[in-house]
């Protein structure tokens, strides 16, 4: 009895490592195939220079994508709506953005007070902008921006279905050998 005893720990063991790594895999594929399904643009590609970005319309019926503000990650969500690119009270402090005075914004959940900013560079998928008019909206919460007209405005922009594109206006058709696209100022 006692050299069975002793033989079923390392079976137990293994038993057991290989039920921790098959839900830790599991879990980790689960939450992969969710962030994927939930944002389709998570694994937003560079554009070539004269190539337009498409951004795919996520589950919830908006167009949500990667990005940057003076070089720091943001996700953001297309807004044609807004007038400036408006970020949250908190990203805006993470950020260290100016304050321009404050202003008075028509949003869809009525007026409402924020402050005047600019931000220095703003980065869509290898679309870029420099000295973009933003707007800290103390009433947004999370961590996503939306990417109003401020920036969208500079490029050439087409729905067709579930697809966005943003190109460069005045680009020429696509070219194989394409450099990545250069900043637009403005």
């Amino acid at each position: 009895m006692t050299q069975r005893q002793g033989t079923r720990g390392p079976g137990l063991a293994m038993m057991l490592l290989f039920w921790v790594l098959f839900m830790g895999l599991g879990g980790w594929w689960a939450t992969s195939w969710l962030e994927q399904r939930l944002n389709p643009n998570a694994n937003l590609n560079q554009v070539a220079e004269g190539e337009p970005l498409r951004l795919k319309r996520g589950p919830g019926g908006h167009f949500v994508a990667p990005g940057s503000i003076n070089g720091t990650p943001v996700t953001f969500l297309v807004d044609t709506g807004a007038t400036r690119v408006a970020l949250p009270g908190d990203l805006a402090a993470r950020l260290s953005l100016p304050d321009l005075g404050s202003a008075w914004f028509h949003t869809a959940n009525g007026r409402a007070q924020g402050t005047l900013t600019r931000l220095d560079s703003v980065t869509l998928g290898g679309l870029s902008a420099t000295r973009v008019d933003g707007s800290i909206s103390p009433g947004m919460e999370g961590e996503t921006a939306l990417l109003g007209m401020s920036f969208l405005g500079r490029f050439d922009i087409a729905i067709r279905g579930d697809i966005l594109e943003l190109q460069a206006r005045g680009s020429s058709s696509p070219r194989a050998d394409a450099a990545p696209h250069k900043e637009i100022q403005q």
